[in-house]
Parts: C-alpha cells; sequence; structure tokens
C-alpha cells in the first residue's frame, strides 16, 4: 500500500514555522497545544494539503497526538507512546521482519505525511494503518507485559518516558474510540508525523514558503 502522497507549496511562512519548531523545548504529556503545532495545522489547511478533511498531527517531541477538523481547528488532543528509538525513517523491509528480530535502535515512529486507513492486526483488532509496508499503526495501548509499564508512561507528567513501542503510536484506549477510530474510519485522511531529527521542509515541501 501506498500511504505517502505528494505535496503542493503553500504561500504560508514554512520557514518560519520551521524556525518556531526547532527553537521549541520539549513539552509535557500533558501540556496545552503548542502554538507551533497549530501554525502546522493552519500551514496544512493553508496548501489545501489536507484536502478539505479532519486530519492528525503527532508531535513526537512533546509525545501528543492532536487532532483537527478541516479547518484546523483543534478537536481533542492525548499524549501517546512511540517507538522506543530516536529517528524519523523506518528500517527498509522492517514490516515484514519478526518483532523479536527488530534491534532496539530499529524501533522508529516514521515522520512525514501518512494517508490512514482503517484495518486490522493479526490478532482480529481494529487498528488504523499510518505505513502499511512498514507496520506503523495506531492503536489502542496494550498493557500485556506489565514490566514496560505502558499505562503509567501515558498518565505521568512528563513526554520523557513515552518511547516504548516498535514504531506504532499508542494511544489511551477511551481516546481512541471516541475519537481516532471515528475521523479515521474514512480512507485517506492525513496523518501528519512532525520529525525529530530531520527538517520540517525536508517532509513537509508544502511548508517552502513562496512568500509572505
Amino acid at each position: 500500500m501506498q500511504h505517502a502522497t505528494p505535496f503542493r507549496v503553500a504561500s504560508f511562512a514554512g520557514l518560519m514555522l520551521a524556525a518556531a519548531l526547532a527553537g521549541l523545548q520539549p513539552q509535557p504529556a500533558s501540556a496545552a497545544p503548542r502554538p507551533a503545532a497549530e501554525q502546522f495545522a493552519q500551514a496544512a489547511v493553508a496548501a489545501g494539503d489536507n484536502a478539505s478533511q479532519p486530519f492528525a498531527v503527532l508531535d513526537k517531541t512533546a509525545a501528543r497526538l492532536y487532532l483537527f477538523d478541516r479547518n484546523g481547528r483543534m478537536t481533542a488532543s492525548s499524549p501517546v507512546l512511540l517507538g522506543l528509538a530516536r529517528g524519523d525513517d523506518s528500517v527498509p523491509g522492517i514490516g515484514t521482519r519478526p518483532m523479536a528480530e527488530i534491534r532496539t535502535e530499529e524501533r522508529t515512529t516514521p515522520a512525514g505525511r501518512f494517508n490512514a486507513e482503517p484495518g486490522t492486526n493479526t490478532s482480529g483488532e481494529d487498528i488504523t494503518w499510518i505505513d502499511y509496508d512498514a507496520a506503523i499503526s495506531m492503536h489502542r495501548v496494550r498493557a500485556t507485559n506489565p514490566s514496560e509499564q505502558r499505562l503509567q508512561r501515558l498518565a505521568s507528567a512528563t513526554a520523557s518516558d513515552n518511547r516504548i513501542s516498535y514504531g506504532c503510536i499508542n494511544v489511551p484506549a477511551a481516546f481512541y474510540d471516541r475519537h481516532v477510530k471515528p475521523m479515521f474510519a474514512s480512507r485517506g485522511r492525513a496523518v501528519y508525523v512532525l520529525p525529530e531529527v530531520a527538517s520540517l521542509d525536508a517532509r513537509f515541501p508544502f511548508l517552502r514558503a513562496s512568500g509572505n
């Protein structure tokens, strides 16, 4: 399946946004929406990149998921758990490998624009595919391994302990059922995963400003 799509260039001052994002420090997972996240949403809408559809922005630095309506108005947000390793790319072929063979440094949540799709995993659980080929999805948090303390990590006051998954985006179950599942029941709605290593304009060309 193909999840990344072409981008259009907007007149929004994207370079200013990139500088603002780069200068922000990590925020607690419980923090209110950061101005830069809202600015990114407005840039996507101004560019028409969201195709007049609701969309999500995942800020990996803050370990927080933001949901927006078609006009860029935030409708909900929640802390999430992310891939254990820092990085913005999935290792080629990782989606076909057994989890036991995935090394610690390969457990990344990829950055970029993805067309989300509803689906199911091998256990029959309904999930939201972010990148099918890389086996990256957004799903309810699973507390099957008590030593990982996933629920406690979600409830903590900081974002620094929210890195634990193999790359998938773990969402509180109630938030997933109330907000994520209904939003992405329709195919092709965008999930923007903001990079933590790469530059913004490298992942989102529509941010390359052509003027104010």
